[in-house]
């Protein structure tokens, strides 16, 4: 018998320096060159007016140090930042507000007759401004974005064949957006308590009881991993955005527009997905919500069905034998 020979394995070569900024001369940027000029221009300015009064050992001490720190913010790198924008940010959040509350019109001052200690909370400002019924995200610059959670697969496991129909799939879906999309992959804790409630529950009403034992063992067995490790789950959002151009009309009719359009790109990807054997679902609001609060806090617990900050709590509770039973007398 002959069997037909694989393939070869399937290889794309992508550069590593995509999102870096183009080399103008000597392997630097133009901003690696605008800040080498200048430090080198302070520095002849320094050497020009200073030379004849100063001596050299007092100009080195000077000059050198500047230089030396002029070198390390054009060339150097911090948390994949150059430094001169590390240093930028690190100032921005020095100077920022620590303390920021939920308060979209703004924090009102205190009263002239109250003296106040310390700096009042600024106002968060968050992306996200509200969260439509049908699950779409109005964005605080004007745009419409709406998530979509898709599962995983294995790609390693697949045959070098299927590895390249999985590849085509993909890119004809990535040739036919016609918007930016972002992909988020992000791993949460998983919790195997309701799985494990569950499983123990359902062990009392299994009809033999080799079968009762071995889903207790097995319920046993997952509240030792879930005690033991820490456990991860991946999640994989799919976020997909439309941007309303500005013209003449109201603005609530703009991001109606922007959201029937970013959902209809949502229901093509997930056909699109689909043909990768890969299951899709577009968060509805609730959903949506719950996914923004675990980016916001990742380590948190965070139930499902909370209510909003505007919306009322409606408390309901069974009335007890001795109310039921003073009723039925009455």
């Amino acid at each position: 018998m002959k069997h037909e020979a694989e393939p070869p394995p399937l290889l794309a070569r992508i550069p590593a320096d995509i999102n870096l900024p183009d080399k103008i001369a000597y392997g630097l940027t133009f901003r690696q060159i605008l800040i080498i000029t200048l430090t080198g221009g302070v520095a002849a300015a320094i050497y020009y007016l200073c030379h004849q009064l100063l001596p050299v050992v007092i100009l080195a001490a000077i000059l050198l140090p500047l230089l030396a720190l002029g070198l390390a913010v054009a060339l150097g790198r911090r948390d994949g930042l150059s430094l001169d924008r590390f240093a930028l940010s690190a100032l921005l959040f020095a100077r920022a507000r620590k303390r920021l509350v939920a308060a979209p019109e703004g924090v009102a001052g205190p009263p002239r007759w109250c003296r106040l200690r310390g700096k009042l909370p600024a106002p968060l400002r968050l992306p996200v401004q509200a969260i439509r019924t049908d699950g779409a995200l109005e964005l605080a610059d004007g745009g419409v974005a709406v998530l979509v959670e898709t599962s995983t697969l294995s790609f390693h496991l697949r045959t070098t064949s299927e590895q390249a129909a999985l590849v085509g799939a993909f890119g004809r879906w990535l040739n036919s957006l016609e918007a930016p999309v972002q992909l988020l992959a992000r791993a949460r804790p998983a919790d195997l308590s309701d799985l494990i409630h569950a499983i123990e529950h359902q062990a009392d009403v299994l009809p033999h009881a080799a079968l009762a034992s071995a889903a207790r063992d097995h319920a046993g067995y997952l509240a030792e991993l879930n005690s033991s490790r820490e456990l991860l789950t991946r999640q994989v959002l799919v976020v997909l955005r439309d941007h309303p151009p500005a013209r003449r009309g109201r603005r609530s009719v703009r991001r109606d527009a922007s959201a029937v359009v970013v959902l209809r790109r949502a229901a093509e990807a997930e056909r699109a997905l689909a043909a990768l054997g890969v299951t899709t679902r577009v968060l509805d609001a609730e959903q949506a919500a719950q996914a923004l609060t675990e980016c916001l806090d990742p380590g948190g617990r965070h139930p499902l069905g909370q209510a909003l900050p505007d919306e009322p709590i409606y408390a309901t509770a069974q009335p007890s034998a001795t109310a039921r039973n003073l009723g039925r007398n009455t």
